[in-house]
């Protein structure tokens, strides 16, 4: 494991072509945060050829549905979601712009396909940390479909939000990697 990287959104190509699967980084700007119903519909309007809430370039999402903001927070907890929820519309979404997803759990060779096809990454956040996680969030605002609740879109300003690439644009898996090294042993 390398030293920890400062990313800055949105991902620039250099960005997301410079980053190896294993390496941390703090990620420093705007995360998008939704969760299945928020993406499908994303995908529902992108077949409709109807606009997003959003422009996807260059974006990552995040994969949470966060608890309610104590008194003074701009958020409660917001540990990840397990990713495959997402998997039927991640590839979409990354071939529409979208260069950085961040959950936990391994994704599906169709959304890995995807980011290297389309240049995209996907980051690991650590779960049980939802509590922690929260403290680098230092805005928070519901940008689209309010009526879903802790799964609407949110636009999150972070400040050194802690990640580890876990596929990179080369298609390198951080959890098969660890299966492989596993069983080798």
């Amino acid at each position: 494991m390398g030293n920890i990287l400062r990313v800055e959104t949105p991902l620039t190509h250099e960005a997301v072509e410079s980053l190896k699967t294993g390496d941390p980084v703090l990620i420093n700007g705007v995360l998008y945060a939704a969760r299945d119903a928020a993406h499908k519909r994303m995908v529902e309007s992108i077949r409709k050829e109807e606009p997003l809430p959003f422009d996807l370039s260059g974006q990552i999402i995040y994969y949470v549905g966060p608890t309610p903001p104590k008194p003074g927070s701009p958020i409660g907890s917001a540990g990840p979601t397990t990713s495959y929820r997402m998997d039927p519309y991640a590839p979409t979404l990354i071939e529409k712009g979208l260069k950085g997803m961040i959950g936990k759990g391994a994704r599906g060779d169709a959304v890995i396909e995807a980011m290297k096809r389309y240049r995209a990454v996907y980051f690991a956040a650590t779960g049980g940390a939802g509590a922690l996680i929260s403290k680098t969030i230092k805005r928070a605002e519901v940008v689209a479909y309010e009526d879903l609740g802790t799964e609407a879109v949110r636009r999150l300003h972070v400040e050194d939000f802690p990640a580890l690439v876990a596929c990179d644009v080369r298609g390198n898996d951080l959890y098969r990697e660890g299966r492989m090294r596993y069983r080798r042993v």
